[in-house]
C-alpha cells in the first residue's frame, strides 16, 4: 500500500509542481530595504531546485510520511506551504499557508526544511531571495 500511495504522491506532485512557481505576478520591493533583503516573485532567472522539477517529485516522493492520524480519519487535500530560497540557496521562512489538518501541514514544513540548497534565482545576474508556494497533495489509495 505504501508503495502505490507514493507512486499515486509522486504523480499528483508531479501535476502540483506545474503551479508551484511564483504565485504573484509583481516583485516585492521596498525601496526602504536594502538590495540583499529584497524578496522577489518575479525574477530574471528561478531559482530551481538541484535536477529540476523531476528530481524535486522524487524527492518529495521518496521523503514525505503520510500522518497516521491523517491516514485514521482520512483526511485528504492539498497543504500549501511558502517559503524563501535565500541568495545562498539555502530554504528560510518556511509557513503553512493552507492546512487540511491532522499533521498534514506540519509534514509539508518538514519535508521542505530537508530539501538540499538550491541555484538560486538571478535578477541582472545577481543572485536574489526569491519566493515561493508549494502545493503538497494527500490523497489515500484503497489499494
Amino acid at each position: 500500500m505504501k508503495k502505490t500511495t507514493t507512486s499515486l504522491l509522486s504523480i499528483v506532485f508531479l501535476f502540483a509542481m506545474l503551479f508551484v512557481f511564483t504565485s504573484n505576478v509583481n516583485a516585492q520591493v521596498d525601496k526602504s530595504e536594502k538590495d540583499s533583503e529584497k524578496v522577489f516573485t518575479v525574477v530574471d532567472k528561478e531559482a530551481v531546485y538541484p535536477g529540476g522539477v523531476e528530481a524535486m517529485n522524487n524527492f518529495l516522493a521518496q521523503n514525505i510520511l503520510y500522518p497516521t492520524f491523517a491516514k485514521q480519519k482520512n483526511v485528504q487535500g492539498k497543504v500549501i506551504i511558502s517559503f524563501i530560497v535565500e541568495r545562498n540557496g539555502s530554504i528560510s521562512n518556511i509557513k503553512i499557508v493552507k492546512d487540511i489538518g491532522e499533521g498534514c501541514g506540519e509534514e509539508g514544513m518538514r519535508i521542505v526544511k530537508l530539501m538540499p540548497k538550491w541555484k538560486p534565482a538571478q535578477q541582472k545576474g545577481e543572485p536574489v531571495r526569491q519566493q515561493f508556494v508549494l502545493p503538497i497533495s494527500f490523497h489515500l489509495t484503497n489499494k
